[in-house]
């Protein structure tokens, strides 16, 4: 099992970061490799992923949700393995922490070889780039979900 932890400073507030957060379907817009993400209903999302030429799909439960402070999940069905938390840090009025924590199970020599690496690593932390870059042009999230779980 692979542990995960990446964290990264935007230059919105905390209310914004975490609010774009709870916006499942629009991950392919900055997270490599994620296709399709589907919000079957305020805890479930089905995830359709393509590294490397693979593709995969998996379901995912939100197990933990704290509005502008956590966002925590892990799959449980397809065929891929893994647990973690997203947890936003108030630094000041316009700048908040994210931080990537999470635990990937590989599946196959390739995806062992490919975390061994370092590929799941860089992958996290480019997401966390490319939100940052997304987040930070907009200026405001394209939603919301303030509930909690």
């Amino acid at each position: 099992m692979a542990k995960i932890e990446e964290s990264i400073e935007v230059a919105v507030p905390v209310t914004t970061a975490y609010n774009q957060w709870t916006q499942f379907e629009e991950f392919p817009r900055f997270m490599e490799g994620v296709e399709r993400v589907e919000q079957r209903t305020p805890t479930l999302t089905h995830w359709v992923t393509r590294t490397d030429g693979v593709r995969r799909e998996f379901d995912a439960v939100i197990t933990e949700q704290i509005p502008d402070e956590r966002v925590a999940w892990t799959t449980v069905a397809g065929e891929v393995r893994q647990a973690g938390v997203v947890t936003f840090h108030h630094l000041d009025v316009g700048r908040t922490k994210v931080m990537l924590q999470f635990d990937h199970d590989p599946e196959g020599l390739v995806d062992t070889l490919g975390d061994k690496l370092g590929f799941v690593r860089r992958q996290a932390k480019g997401d966390l780039e490319r939100f940052k870059t997304f987040i930070e042009s907009r200026g405001i999230e394209t939603g919301e979900w303030r509930g909690a779980v």
